[in-house]
C-alpha cells in the first residue's frame, strides 16, 4: 500500500462522481470509496469538485484554498470538459451568428497554466488527469432536446464535431502536462481502448457509468504510484 499523504481534488462532476441514473434521468453522486478503492484507507480525499466547473471557476477555488494547499501532497486537476462546451440553445435559435465556448481555447490555456502555478506557489504537487471521452450522438440527442436539433446540426457540420471538439481540448491538457511538467494520469486512453467505450457512458453522452466509474479509479489506482515516485 502506498505511503501517501493527504490528497485534494478540483475538477468538473466528473470528479465529483456524478452520474445520470438510467431509469429517472435524474443526476447521482455515486457511492464509493474512493481511498478505499485507490488502496489509501489512511489517506484523506478532500473533493472541492463541482457541478458545472470550468478552469477559471477552478482557479478562483484554488485562490480561496490556498492557505491549505500545502497540507496536501497532491492536487488532482480534471478540467476542461465545461470550458469546451456552448450555449446549445443560442446556437439552435441562430446558427448562422458566431458562437463562442465557455472558454476559448487560448484562455482555456492561460488560466490552466495559472491553475498549476497557483498549486505550486503554495507547496503542493499538481496531477493532471485526462478527458474522459464523450459519446457524440448522445449528447447530440441530449443537448437538442426541445430545442431545434437541425439548426444546432447544421452549425456543426456532423455531428462527430462535438467528439472532435473535446479532444482538442484535451490535446491541449495533454500539451500542458508536458510543457509543465505536470505529472499525468490518463483516464482518456483507459476508455478509447476498450472496444465499445460508449457501454461505459451515460445516456446524456458525457457523465460516466458506474462501470466507468470504475474504470476510471482502477485507471487512477494503476497510474497514480508512478506519479508519486516522480513528485514527492
Amino acid at each position: 500500500m502506498m505511503d501517501v499523504k493527504d490528497i485534494c481534488v478540483f475538477g468538473d462532476s466528473i470528479t465529483k462522481g456524478v452520474v445520470l441514473h438510467p431509469i429517472t434521468c435524474h443526476y447521482e453522486i455515486i457511492k464509493t470509496n474512493i481511498g478505499q478503492f485507490l488502496g489509501l484507507n489512511k489517506t484523506r480525499i478532500q473533493n472541492y469538485s463541482m457541478f458545472g466547473c470550468t478552469v477559471s471557476k477552478a482557479l478562483s477555488l484554488v485562490q480561496k484554498r490556498s492557505n491549505e494547499l500545502r497540507n496536501y501532497q497532491h492536487v488532482f486537476l480534471e478540467l476542461g470538459g465545461n470550458d469546451c462546451n456552448f450555449v446549445w440553445g443560442e446556437i439552435a435559435e441562430d446558427p448562422g451568428k458566431e458562437h463562442l465556448p465557455k472558454t476559448p481555447l487560448v484562455k482555456f490555456k492561460e488560466l490552466y497554466r495559472q491553475v498549476v502555478s497557483e498549486i505550486r506557489s503554495n507547496g503542493s504537487n499538481p496531477i493532471i488527469l485526462t478527458l474522459p471521452p464523450l459519446e457524440p450522438n448522445r449528447f447530440f440527442t441530449w443537448v437538442s432536446k426541445g430545442i431545434n436539433g437541425d439548426n444546432i446540426l447544421n452549425w456543426l457540420g456532423d455531428v462527430d464535431m462535438i467528439y472532435r471538439w473535446q479532444e482538442m481540448y484535451n490535446i491541449e491538457v495533454m500539451k500542458l502536462a508536458a510543457t509543465m511538467d505536470v505529472p499525468m494520469i490518463d483516464i482518456r486512453s483507459a476508455f478509447l481502448t476498450k472496444n465499445h467505450y460508449q457501454d461505459l457512458i451515460c445516456a446524456d453522452g458525457i457523465h460516466p457509468t458506474n462501470e466507468g466509474y470504475n474504470l476510471i479509479y482502477q485507471t487512477i489506482s494503476e497510474q497514480y504510484p508512478n506519479q508519486t515516485a516522480v513528485t514527492v
